[in-house]
């Protein structure tokens, strides 16, 4: 699959019923998660591997990850509402090898070959990624993940002795959302992380 078609397919995902601010709760724009992905699915950590989206939302980079041919997804979230939203887009997806968990990412146990995932920001509480990043290093074995820009010092300090290995730049758009947004569609940065994870997280 080119990754111009999963971008396209990807658009079809609905995003959240009712988003909330304190969790960041931001659909991964299309576009975004299909540059993750294809990344991802290029460097042969998406096809025939156990993949993890950790704060799945309602499933995108998940389903994305069961289209490029993952062998099997499993996508963790606390919002029981979003993971409804995630069960119904993968239905009407036609992925049936993508399960969803209803969980902590803190208390989340499993063993996997990938990780997907865009954690908060850490704008409404600060530190928000730092869950997500250490549970990505117990579960998996390779991380992509989406971080604000100016970010990657900070997680290369924080997941060491795990590497990030790569980081690319992107555009994330965040539609008008919340009360306290005043643009209809804020353009940011973000950077696009690929950690390999050292034995001693695991």
């Amino acid at each position: 699959m080119r990754k111009k078609r999963l971008e396209i397919l990807l658009e079809r995902v609905s995003g959240f019923v009712s988003a909330d601010p304190v969790r960041e709760q931001y659909k991964t724009p299309a576009v975004v998660a299909a540059e993750l992905l294809f990344s991802a699915y290029m460097r042969g950590d998406i096809e025939d591997r156990i993949v993890f989206d950790l704060g799945c939302g309602t499933g995108i980079l998940g389903i994305g990850a069961e289209l490029l041919g993952a062998r099997s997804v499993v996508g963790v979230d606390c919002d029981i509402e979003a993971l409804r939203v995630a069960r119904e887009n993968a239905s009407q997806m036609g992925c049936s090898n993508i399960s969803f968990v209803s969980c902590d990412v803190d208390r989340f146990c499993g063993l996997g070959e990938t990780v997907v995932m865009n954690p908060p920001f850490g704008a409404q509480v600060r530190g928000g990624d730092r869950p997500f990043l250490d549970c990505a290093a117990r579960v998996g074995g390779v991380i992509y993940s989406i971080h604000n820009k100016g970010s990657s010092d900070f997680v290369q300090k924080y997941i060491s002795p795990s590497i990030v290995t790569d980081v690319k730049l992107v555009k994330f758009a965040i539609p008008r959302t919340f009360r306290f947004h005043r643009d209809d569609v804020k353009m940011i940065e973000v950077e696009l992380c690929r950690i390999v994870v050292c034995d001693r997280h695991r």
